[in-house]
């Protein structure tokens, strides 16, 4: 069973559960997340916790992956109630939703196969046979195609989405974990733990055409709004990798916290949010220095993370607490912990019709 990366203690006695590390000792490819009690629900209601124009813009869905249950959570954006609990495939690792928040494909890493959920019933209407240890999910701009990581098997899986069947294998580095789709849907970046590296694809041929050179164990992968940028959690480095992707080399180097597994950027594009799941902290990077300017305090290794459209919220996964932190963009503070399934691992938002 892969999981992302687990650190153990630090010298000083911080102990860790899910997340994406290796640093000697400090690497195991288990989960140690305590099974608390399963389902969501608010730990501390917050009057409002979306503001009015992200509610017009159709109701927000959060979509959690629990790795232990089995389950992905439907929890609406604007209450934070539960509204679904559906099961998937043994162990859903990561998720992404399509751009018209019609389906939410969920990579099922034990399984090896891929569930897609319909958000108007909340229910599963397919499963796709993957690759081997299917680790996340990218769905691209247009929605036509879904882009997944097999972790084992050093693959990128294809699916057409119309007819939910793969198309194409495209073999990648070693270790292949997190990646994204370009916005203008010609490229795929996937994140090689085992190898230090981000393989580029060209999705007109599925083939690799780059291979860039990153920190220690690349883990969490996103791209900005114009894509002009990607960023790498490095989680054995402690820091994220800046990418220009007209160049498709490395141009920063960021230092944030213990263990740096996840990372989304506003829709706006000025700020990156990076969870570090060995300290328990999210770090706030501005993109125009490519400089840390907040440490948010959330709960226990957290290695899943997804943006509100309007980019006012970030909703954390955070495994080892088995809770999900909502961070509030303007204040850069967390104004609600909702209680989750055995050990959520990610989170994706739909905007359902």
């Amino acid at each position: 069973m892969l999981t992302r990366w687990s650190t153990t203690a630090r010298a000083h006695g911080r102990t860790r559960g899910r997340g994406r590390r290796m640093r000697g000792a400090r690497f195991r490819s288990a989960v140690t997340a305590v099974a608390l009690a399963t389902g969501l629900a608010a730990l501390a209601p917050v009057p409002a916790p979306a503001t009015a124009g992200e509610a017009r813009q159709g109701r927000q869905v959060a979509y959690v992956a629990n790795r232990l249950d089995n389950t992905v959570s439907a929890i609406d954006v604007a209450t934070y109630a539960t509204i679904a609990t559906i099961p998937v495939g043994a162990a859903p690792n990561g998720l992404d939703a399509s751009p018209g928040g019609t389906r939410v494909y969920v990579a099922n890493q034990n399984a090896g196969t891929v569930s897609v959920i319909d958000t108007a019933t909340n229910t599963v209407i397919a499963t796709i046979p993957v690759g081997t240890s299917p680790a996340d999910v990218a769905i691209s701009f247009d929605g036509r195609r879904a882009y997944v990581s097999n972790t084992f098997s050093n693959d990128v899986s294809v699916i057409d989405t119309v007819t939910n069947t793969v198309i194409a294998t495209v073999p990648i580095g070693i270790g292949s974990f997190d990646l994204v789709v370009s916005p203008c849907g010609t490229r795929v970046y996937a994140s090689n733990a085992f190898t230090g590296n981000v393989s580029v694809i060209d999705t007109a041929t599925n083939t690799v055409i780059a291979t860039i050179p990153v920190g220690t164990t690349p883990s969490g992968i996103a791209i900005s709004p114009r894509g002009t940028r990607v960023y790498v959690t490095n989680a054995a480095s402690d820091d994220v990798s800046v990418i220009d992707t007209a160049t498709n080399t490395v141009i920063d180097t960021i230092p944030v916290g213990d263990a740096p597994n996840a990372v989304v950027i506003t829709p706006g594009g000025t700020r990156a949010y990076v969870g570090n799941s060995g300290s328990n902290t999210v770090s706030v990077i501005d993109t125009a220095t490519n400089t840390v300017i907040a440490t948010i305090p959330v709960g226990l290794g957290p290695v899943g993370m997804a943006v509100t459209p309007g980019g006012t919220r970030v909703f954390v996964a955070d495994q080892s607490s088995d809770t999900v932190s909502v961070i509030d963009t303007a204040t850069n503070t967390v104004i609600a912990t909702l209680t989750a399934g055995n050990v959520p691992s990610d989170v994706a938002i739909a905007t359902v019709p």
